[in-house]
């Protein structure tokens, strides 16, 4: 026994009766259904049935729809109803990906290889290497003329001989009865999905991003109510930025532009001072520094970035000196830096006195060890190698 897909002959059918004709815990075939199951690259449909909600639609593979439900539920003839917003934007996203696809297929002859329909978003792969910003508005412009046309969309299984007659976009890939959407005669799919009746229905499409994904494209979109929520907070957060700068919205991106330059000089202004502060603090280190034999030796442990650390390390070492540091963090480090001696010889002794890990060269070494308490234990075992 298989289920009757009443979403094929209305897609705006909202409530209908229903028998159950199988049960499996909190699952429930029915003997008819205008809940779309997923698939093709289209969620489930959402709803109620007696009340309960549903959750989850899958067709078996006798084509026999089942319907996981919130709660187990006793009747036999039950009431159903569909959640429309959500099947509502479902038809809007995928077939303004039908019209997508149709418009990158007749201008630029880019199949679509792969569809995803998410919460979100909608996503279509397309074979081809690379797409400028020029032909992805040049295919959104066509796919958006179709909409504002209102064409009328035809969804009918086919006789072998009518299907003979269309140009399909893609052969089916399934055997048997073909179920064909039609968008007057811009595009014509095969398809078991559910569709509005009209391209207008669709609203609009927007194409916010694309991205090369090995030897394809992939492009990111929304249609409809999603887009009109896209472009509405997008205008907003442009709105709030135009504020903020005291720009009309046209200006913003240049403001932003000129902030970004702004900080950039004051990064590289701070970080050349940051770098003349650590060279006077290296020279005051090595002026203070203890002597061992003909050395001047800088042993400290500090709570200070690796990064910072090491480059006080190096500027030790110009300024003529020894560094012997430690680095206290949850991953604490030893950062040896100098002329004169083996820095790496005489870490790789330390760390591995205290069960770390750690090299380098003559110059510069650096390791780690397993506790930050034994840090200044370490630098003493550093100053007895020098000795």
């Amino acid at each position: 026994m298989s289920t009757e897909r009443l979403y094929w002959q209305d897609a705006y059918l909202r409530e209908w009766s229903a028998q159950i004709v199988a049960r499996d815990q909190q699952r429930v075939a029915l003997d008819r259904s205008a809940f779309y199951p997923e698939g093709g690259g289209q969620p489930t449909d959402h709803g109620w049935v007696n009340g309960v909600v549903v959750v989850d639609v899958q067709a078996d593979e006798q084509d026999l729809v089942w319907h996981t439900l919130a709660e187990p539920i006793d009747a036999e003839t039950v009431e159903c109803r569909l959640d429309w917003q959500r099947r509502f934007d479902h038809m809007q996203q995928h077939h303004g990906q039908h019209l997508l696809s149709a418009a990158f297929d007749q201008l630029f002859n880019w199949r679509t290889v792969g569809f995803h329909l998410s919460s979100e978003y909608v996503t279509i792969d397309l074979a081809t290497s690379e797409a400028s910003p020029a032909q992805l508005a040049e295919a959104e412009t066509l796919a958006n003329q179709v909409i504002w046309q209102n064409l009328p969309i035809l969804a009918r299984f086919v006789s072998a001989e009518e299907l003979a007659t269309l140009a399909l976009r893609k052969a089916p890939s399934v055997t048997g009865a073909i179920r064909v959407v039609s968008a007057g005669d811009f595009d014509h799919s095969a398809c078991g999905g559910t569709h509005p009746n009209a391209t207008g229905a669709v609203g609009q499409i927007h194409i916010r991003r694309s991205e090369k994904r090995g030897e394809s494209v992939r492009i990111e979109f929304v249609c409809g109510g999603r887009a009109l929520q896209d472009l509405r907070w997008k205008n907003a957060a442009l709105g709030r930025i135009a504020a903020g700068f005291s720009v009309a919205q046209p200006q913003a991106e240049q403001a932003v532009e000129r902030l970004r330059e702004q900080e950039q000089q004051v990064r590289k202004q701070f970080q050349q001072a940051e770098q003349q502060l650590l060279e006077f603090e290296a020279k005051a280190l090595v002026e203070q520094a203890q002597r061992i034999g003909q050395l001047k030796v800088v042993a400290q442990v500090w709570q200070r970035e690796a990064q910072t650390v090491r480059q006080l390390a190096n500027l030790v070492a110009q300024a003529g000196g020894v560094a012997l540091f430690g680095v206290a963090s949850s991953k604490p480090q030893l950062i040896f830096a100098g002329q004169g001696l083996d820095c790496g010889a005489i870490l790789r002794q330390v760390v591995a006195a205290f069960g770390g890990k750690g090299g380098g060269s003559a110059q510069q070494a650096q390791g780690g060890i397993a506790e930050a308490n034994d840090l200044a234990a370490a630098l003493e075992l550093a100053k007895q190698q020098i000795a």
